[in-house]
């Protein structure tokens, strides 16, 4: 009997803390995005001209190659575009890489201002040359418009702009643009070194990663700036299958291809990383939840009761909910024989992780060490790296950047952001303690789509947005 009455005593607690939660829902109203980006003609044109001429220049980088004499023809484009900055700022190139200090009235609080110069290969067909730079339909078109030529033409134009007013910095600005992003090669961490070995301590490096996002999750309607606060980690690792290879007539069992399926299959099964919601997970879906439907209100609203419902049920839900709350592990490549007839004596299979803080790198390669023993396979690390130190979003530098928003993009919410991809940003982490992800540019699905992909594009009302905030940030740090 004892056992019934505390069955219905915990009914009765469940129920009420759940009419507290619909309370707390109905008491606090639905909210909305209200900010679009304006329209400024005169301005639009002049910078799309200027992010057409970068794009129409051709910075395609590839793995092992340093291609710095392609990378110095680029240089001489923004040297055309941005004279006064070429005038002005102190310039160091580093392997095609490069690096302007404008020198402000102190250095205590310098910041930096990033986007890279190199962009991803352009397959297939194309509404417009992916190197043309066709200004059309109020767009820019081409590699690069959005990934990410728009940020260096828009804080080169923001200098360039200042530079002519004659303003001079409080702080010390430094821009920093890779030749090697896309690649994740030596362009940027030789910059940092080059900075470290200088004494050079950013108080903010602004890079890519979060932007102006149109409908970030299903059901939240209008624009939100997305400003990233923590990068996970990444690795890729090369799982071995081995035997002493034969004919395909007479095959035996556990041949290498069938070790690794199993295996593979084995993960897509029974998911052996846990998932957890952090703090920054936490605080961008309870930034969100006012702006969403009634049901995302009523859960994410009231984290303080569904949040071990929710981390259970996302990441069967949503592949993105689950990269949010969890280490990845995604086969991307295979390997066997050459001959159709022939049994390969090895076999491979490539599986590219992106890892969470509380999973990080040596314990989640681990976790896959110890199942690929199981099948007989073997491990190799081709590269790896861990997760990165989160912003904290109640710090100065997240502030500073959260009000130059407000002021720039009135009535534009922000929302920390969770960052599953990879950034230059995180090589910044060892002179940084705010390595904050945002570009000022607006991205709808169909950007989302196009980088990396095809008919790339950035709508033109963008622009003279990314240039005032890269104005703004710079006026505000003092």
């Amino acid at each position: 009997m004892t056992a019934v009455y505390i069955l219905l005593g915990l009914i009765a607690l469940a129920v009420l803390l759940c009419l507290v939660a619909l309370v707390r829902t109905l008491l606090n109203p639905a909210r909305s995005s209200p900010w679009q980006p304006g329209k400024d003609p005169e301005r639009e044109k002049a910078y799309a001209e200027k992010l057409s001429r970068m794009i129409r220049y051709e910075t395609v980088s590839y793995k092992g190659q340093i291609q710095r004499e392609k990378f110095l023809g680029f240089h001489k484009v923004l040297d055309e575009l941005f004279p006064l900055v070429h005038e002005h700022l102190e310039k160091t190139e580093i392997d095609g890489s490069l690096l302007y200090r404008w020198k402000g009235l102190r250095s205590d609080r310098p910041i930096v201002l990033m986007g890279h110069q190199d962009v991803v290969p352009a397959e297939g067909e194309w509404k417009h040359d992916p190197f043309s730079g066709d200004i059309e339909d109020g767009k820019v078109w081409g590699r690069g418009s959005a990934d990410t030529k728009c940020s260096v033409m828009a804080f080169f134009q923001a200098v360039e702009e200042l530079l002519a007013e004659g303003y001079v910095p409080e702080q010390d600005v430094y821009l920093s643009s890779s030749n090697t992003e896309e690649i994740g090669e030596e362009g940027c961490p030789k910059t940092v070194r080059y900075l470290e070995e200088r004494g050079v301590h950013p108080f903010i490096v602004n890079d890519e990663g979060g932007s102006i996002v149109t409908e970030p999750m299903k059901g939240i309607l209008g624009n939100y700036a997305m400003i990233g606060v923590l990068e996970k980690g990444q690795g890729n690792l090369q799982i071995v299958a081995r035997s002493n290879g034969g004919h395909s007539s007479y095959p035996p069992k556990n041949s290498p291809i069938v070790r690794l399926s199993r295996f593979v299959s084995d993960i897509d099964r029974h998911y052996p990383m846990r998932s957890r919601m952090n703090r920054q997970a936490r605080e961008m879906f309870e930034h969100m939840a006012p702006f969403g439907p009634f049901w995302m209100r009523l859960l994410f609203g009231n984290l303080w009761l569904f949040q071990p419902l929710l981390t259970i049920l996302m990441p069967s839900i949503s592949p993105q909910a689950a990269a949010l709350l969890r280490t990845t592990v995604a086969p991307t490549m295979q390997s066997g024989s050459d001959g159709c007839n022939v049994l390969p004596q090895e076999a491979t299979l490539t599986l590219n992780l992106r890892y969470i803080p509380h999973q990080d790198m040596e314990e989640s390669n681990a976790i896959i060490r110890a199942l690929a023993d199981k099948y007989g396979l073997e491990v190799r690390e081709l590269d790896a790296y861990p997760s990165c130190e989160p912003v904290d979003s109640s710090s100065d530098a997240f502030r500073l950047v959260e009000s130059v928003i407000g002021e720039v993009f009135p009535g534009l919410p922000c929302i920390p952001y969770v960052m599953t991809g990879g950034t230059d940003a995180r090589h910044y982490q060892r002179i940084c303690d705010a390595c904050i992800r945002f570009s000022p540019v607006v991205y709808g699905p169909d950007q989302m789509k196009g980088m990396h992909g095809l008919n790339e594009y950035l709508d033109t009302c963008s622009l003279p947005g990314a240039v005032d905030y890269y104005k703004t940030l710079i006026r505000r740090n003092r």
